[in-house]
């Protein structure tokens, strides 16, 4: 559906009869009409009896489940509620065509994510990504005049396609060791192999694969990219590449961790002095045995084990988890503690999505059906509460840049910033938010709920989705980790607090009010002096200061845009409420992914 609808607008936008007659704005909306469209459709696709046990299509290269089509459903709603974000401006100040482009790439990129929830091979998995990011890294550069948009988007390219490299290495190490690129193929050879040096290949290969995409969703200490993208690109395209990716590469880690179990097949074999597997137990044995698989190797008879071997064996079984493991324990500090030192919203954004990908980096470790229920559940809102955020960013964007362009000098706002692909110019510091709830209490509430439901305040979604990670964590024995977990939930708390301080802070006003007075005044000037306009008069500084001070609040903000705003606030608030649909849903899941 995606594909053959892409196809169609690109066809449209290519002849010049409907290009000129077709808004640049309807393609966003109609792109946003075919992702609720797809959703619909991947929803009926559950009706289809057979779907229970997986339905493998491309000779293989994808297979169609129930969670897989579960999470496009919502992979693909998330994407039209992000579209709707796109403003609605009169035409004189759009000085390019950048929403037909915007939305094109959007569709280009949401295709890669729907086929990589899908993936169950080392080929469509590669392209599927690779899909999904060259959509990100165009995204990035979406505003191509700008310096800041072109040094982030060549920054996310060459640091993605690093991690591209790394994913095809681990792809290429496997299938050299194993002849083998189909998931199956590969799940049925890691629990019956014979030798050593062919789970030992595995292992490197998975390993790697790992990495690369722990790289793609920012987990720490592979993060140091994403700060510096999320604050140099628009705020429209920022929210695309703090949401959506995130969904898809985080179930597919799902998928690979759950039906390899940490190397499980290596809890059955043990290792000789001669480098090769034996198998431990028969069929009957392994039904009758009382052993813990994780003490397994300890009880078997050490006496034809060498040192070295044992401890090799030791380290294959738990190399991955401990992997994740680290990786979640870093996110948590790094995302935490340089998080209170950022002066840029995006920057801070960026760091705390670093955060919130630890604590689902933590439960996917433990990879037990609790924890993987506590793992959806923490994406779905994570998911809601970004998205909300994001979009309240961008409508408070309108509202200024419209309080800007609104007063008596509309022509020569546009002149200023004809120079400046992007019409909407975003909140870039902390201090832009500084008083702003006087002027917009609405926008300001909805923000201050988000920001207390990351921050875990109860009774809101975030507090009970970081309950249930704690909860899983502790149950499992990860006492460490949980609380450095907590304490990070306290830290983080602090800088969520001071964006929400500043917003309520009538103090702050009047020098917001002075700020921008001067930073108008210096941006006209500027102007005068480039168009070298010898008629002083024709530029009067203190009557535009007037005007600015009788604009109205009149923002540019679409009607479903804001109910879109209310109604993930009010889902934030009381999901105390109304629980059920949430969690039922997310420990079905679960219940299929751990016993499929």
């Amino acid at each position: 559906m995606i594909f053959l609808s892409l196809l169609i607008l690109i066809v449209a936008k290519a002849l010049p009869l409907l290009n000129k007659n077709i808004s640049s704005i309807y393609f966003t909306r109609i792109s946003a009409i075919i992702f609720i469209y797809a959703g619909v459709l991947s929803l009926n696709t559950l009706y289809i009896q057979s779907i229970g046990s997986g339905i493998g299509i491309y000779s293989g290269l994808f297979h169609i489940t129930q969670v897989s089509q579960l999470i496009e459903f919502f992979l693909l709603i998330i994407g039209s509620f992000i579209l709707i974000a796109w403003p609605i401006l009169p035409k004189k100040m759009l000085n390019y065509n950048y929403s037909t482009d915007y939305s094109l790439i959007v569709l280009f990129s949401t295709l890669g994510s729907s086929l990589l929830i899908s993936s169950s091979d080392l080929v469509s998995m590669y392209l599927s990504i690779e899909l999904q990011s060259f959509g990100l890294y165009v995204l990035s550069t979406l505003y191509r005049d700008s310096e800041s948009s072109t040094s982030a988007g060549l920054k996310y390219f060459l640091l993605g396609g690093l991690s591209s490299c790394i994913i095809l290495l681990g792809s290429g190490i496997i299938y050299s060791y194993t002849g083998l690129t189909k998931f199956d193929s590969l799940y049925s050879l890691i629990s019956v192999s014979d030798y050593n040096y062919i789970i030992q290949g595995l292992s490197l290969g998975l390993i790697l694969i790992i990495v690369g995409f722990l790289f793609k969703i920012s987990a720490a200490p592979l993060h140091n990219w994403s700060p510096d993208v999320y604050d140099q690109t628009p705020t429209i395209v920022t929210i695309w590449l703090t949401v959506m990716p995130k969904i898809a590469i985080i179930m597919l880690l799902l998928e690979l961790h759950t039906q390899i179990e940490f190397i499980g097949g290596l809890t059955n074999i043990t290792i000789n002095t001669n480098g090769y597997a034996e198998l431990l137990n028969t069929l009957t044995s392994i039904s009758t045995s009382t052993i813990e698989p994780n003490n397994i190797i300890n009880n078997i008879s050490v006496s034809i084990l060498s040192p070295l071997n044992k401890i090799m064996a030791e380290n294959s079984i738990y190399l991955l988890k401990n992997l994740l493991l680290i990786s979640s324990l870093l996110s948590l500090i790094i995302g935490t503690v340089v998080g209170l030192i950022q002066t840029k919203i995006k920057r801070l954004l960026a760091y705390s999505t670093i955060s919130h990908i630890g604590f689902m980096l933590l439960v996917l470790a433990i990879n037990t059906e609790q924890s993987i229920d506590s793992l959806l559940f923490y994406l779905i809102q994570y998911t809601i509460t970004n998205l909300n955020v994001f979009l309240i960013l961008i409508g408070l964007s309108y509202v200024i840049n419209h309080s800007l362009a609104k007063g008596g000098y509309l022509e020569n706002q546009i002149k200023l910033f004809k120079n400046n692909p992007n019409p909407i110019q975003d909140i870039k510091y902390l201090s832009q938010l500084n008083g702003i709830f006087f002027s917009q209490p609405l926008l300001s509430v909805s923000l201050s709920i988000c920001l207390f439901s990351m921050a875990g305040i109860p009774p809101l979604i975030g507090f009970f989705s970081k309950q249930f990670v704690l909860y899983s964590a502790v149950q499992n024995g990860y006492y460490f980790l949980s609380v450095v977990a907590i304490i990070a939930s306290v830290i983080s708390a602090s800088y969520y607090l001071k964006i929400i301080k500043n917003l309520h802070d009538d103090s702050l006003i009047n020098d917001n009010i002075m700020k921008e007075k001067e930073l108008d005044t210096s941006n006209f000037i500027q102007y005068s002096q480039e168009e070298k306009i010898s008629d002083k008069n024709t530029i009067n500084i203190i009557n535009i200061e007037k005007e600015i001070k009788n604009e109205t609040s009149e923002t540019l903000l679409s009607n479903f845009h804001s109910f879109l705003i209310s109604s993930l606030t009010l889902s934030i608030l009381l999901f105390i409420l109304k629980p059920s649909l949430i969690l039922n849903s997310t420990q079905l899941l679960s219940l299929s992914i751990f016993n499929f």
